[in-house]
């Protein structure tokens, strides 16, 4: 149950978007995704040109999902609303068909967890993102999330590259299988 596909859209909502945690998506959660992400890229240091194209790429993807999922049009997104949003443009699709917005802020999201910009997730850039995000007790449940990810061609490279990232960010979204080899993408999920 923890890994069902509704579960999963709740935490991607909840943990991932809802940065003001007001309870529902609006322009403002996007506006401060794009200094969380200039910042964390960054290491603390902003570079107002990096910035400028994550505020573009945050707000194209506001303005996507806005008018995909905002149904009553009041300027908010409920989880519902973005759920079925998501059941529209992403379940049964593969990466290449996800809307280019939302191609822009996986790769976005890819480079602020790559805090050394190699082109790989290890295990240890993959604790770190998930301990800003998740209450985690027991280090060895995150472990077992990221390995559970990972393939023998990942274990070969040492990690995620941009390109497996989008294929397990496609099978989070996209897969509704709980069983899906994407299911573990950010974390272990209790939910």
């Amino acid at each position: 149950m923890a890994y069902s596909w509704d579960n999963r859209v709740d935490f991607v909502v909840r943990f991932m978007y809802d940065i003001d945690n007001n309870g529902f998506l609006d322009d403002n959660d996007f506006q401060c995704m794009a200094v969380r992400a200039a910042v964390i890229e960054g290491k603390g240091n902003v570079n107002d040109g990096r910035l400028g194209e994550y505020r573009h790429i945050m707000k194209s993807l506001w303005e996507e999902i806005s008018d995909l999922a905002d149904d009553d049009k009041d300027g908010k997104i409920s989880t519902e609303e973005f759920k079925g949003a998501v059941k529209k443009t992403c379940v049964g699709k593969p990466y290449d068909g996800f809307p280019q917005a939302m191609k822009a802020f996986i790769e976005a999201n890819f480079k602020m967890i790559d805090l050394n910009s190699d082109g790989i997730i290890n295990l240890e850039k993959y604790r770190y993102n998930c301990i800003t995000r998740i209450a985690v007790d027991d280090i060895k449940t995150v472990d077992e999330a990221y390995n559970r990810l990972l393939n023998d061609d990942d274990r070969k490279k040492g990690g995620l590259t941009l390109a497996r990232y989008q294929e397990l960010y496609s099978h989070y979204l996209g897969n509704t299988d709980e069983k899906n080899p994407g299911v573990t993408l950010f974390g272990p999920l209790t939910i």
